[in-house]
């Protein structure tokens, strides 16, 4: 929407979720409100059984149904091209193209995590992606690794490689603090699973051999990990936070210990701007250009990950090099007018 507005495109907005545009990025604008889902574990296990049974990947079936609404809020429109963002919405494609010359599938999104209640919507949200996606007239990815993926499912359709971007933000000058600093929705399965593990596995270390070291864990809905760091000394929970980045610019090393997820890590993006240092897992890494040792160190054992935090800690010319690497990163490619210019040479918006 953004990009659209800046090459002086007229821009509409059809969304599910309340937003306000920023003035002047959109001309019309129009909310379908999803019904309220109760949002009790009991409640979130009962609707997903009945998806399990009848075969439909839960996003796609919350966002079903809205054919007539669509339609309704579209007539009368032509476009030259239509956005979807989120295959969630990709079976709309056949509605949509009555509306727009092009029909563009956005897929830079993280799947559902891949716990094993899961693997059977896996299967399924891949049967759709090679039923929906050759109707597409392209797609956008994260990553040359989601490309390659995209091209197996649906060979001939045009994919765009544009990475997840951040805003442009300076680096910020306030000192850094002794901290140890993750970064997320506690929500999100694959982010629980990583704090549980590196509560377990490497915090008790750490508090042995760095007294002062804290853990601040940055994120909404801290409730949901309570269970992992309880009984554990020196721990922060902000909970949500007006700006993520300035705390993630505090800490002397933000871990990335993820164990699953696809997509890229919008959070190491942030710590590479906020120059600050990065150890991850490779899954934590994975579709991003960086370079063990000069753009962040990578660790997939507890004690390669603990030897990785300990060496940040201790080496300062190290740190120096992560923190110099990571940001140049960021302002070369991960901010969003850097990678506007993928869109420019693939024609987006067409000639």
């Amino acid at each position: 929407m953004e990009y659209a507005s800046q090459r002086e495109a007229s821009v509409d907005l059809l969304s599910f979720a309340p937003c306000t545009p920023p003035p002047g990025a959109v001309e019309r604008h129009w909310h379908i409100a999803l019904p309220a889902n109760g949002r009790s574990l009991p409640s979130r296990v009962l609707r997903n059984a009945g998806r399990f049974v009848r075969g439909v990947p839960p996003l796609i079936d919350r966002l079903a149904g809205f054919e007539s609404q669509i339609a309704a809020a579209l007539q009368g429109q032509r476009y030259d091209v239509i956005f979807v963002e989120h295959f969630w919405l990709g079976p709309y494609v056949d509605l949509l193209q009555g509306f727009a010359d092009r029909v563009i599938c956005d897929l830079r999104a993280e799947p559902w995590p891949g716990r094993m209640a899961h693997q059977r919507f896996a299967r399924l949200s891949e049967q759709l992606e090679r039923q929906f996606l050759p109707r597409y007239s392209s797609a956008l990815v994260t990553s040359e690794r989601d490309a390659e993926r995209v091209t197996t499912l649906a060979p001939g359709l045009a994919v765009t490689v544009y990475p997840n971007t951040i805003p442009w933000r300076p680096l910020p000058e306030a000192g850094r603090e002794r901290i140890v600093v993750f970064s997320g929705n506690l929500e999100y399965h694959p982010n629980q699973q990583a704090v549980a593990w590196f509560a377990r596995a490497m915090w008790p270390a750490l508090q042995k051999s760095e007294p002062n070291l804290r853990w601040r864990l940055v994120g909404m809905n801290p409730e949901a990990v309570m269970g992992s760091v309880s009984g554990l000394d020196r721990v922060e929970m902000t909970g949500a936070v007006e700006d993520a980045f300035a705390e993630i610019a505090r800490g002397a090393v933000a871990v990335v210990p993820l164990l699953a997820g696809s997509g890229t890590r919008v959070k190491i993006l942030e710590a590479w701007a906020a120059g600050t240092p990065v150890v991850s897992t490779r899954i934590g890494a994975e579709g991003l250009p960086g370079r063990d040792g000069e753009h962040y160190l990578l660790a997939d054992s507890t004690a390669d990950f603990l030897a990785a935090i300990r060496r940040v800690l201790q080496d300062e010319t190290l740190s120096t090099r992560l923190r110099t690497s990571g940001r140049l990163l960021y302002e070369e490619t991960f901010h969003r007018s850097a990678a506007w210019q993928q869109l420019d040479k693939s024609r987006i918006l067409g000639d």
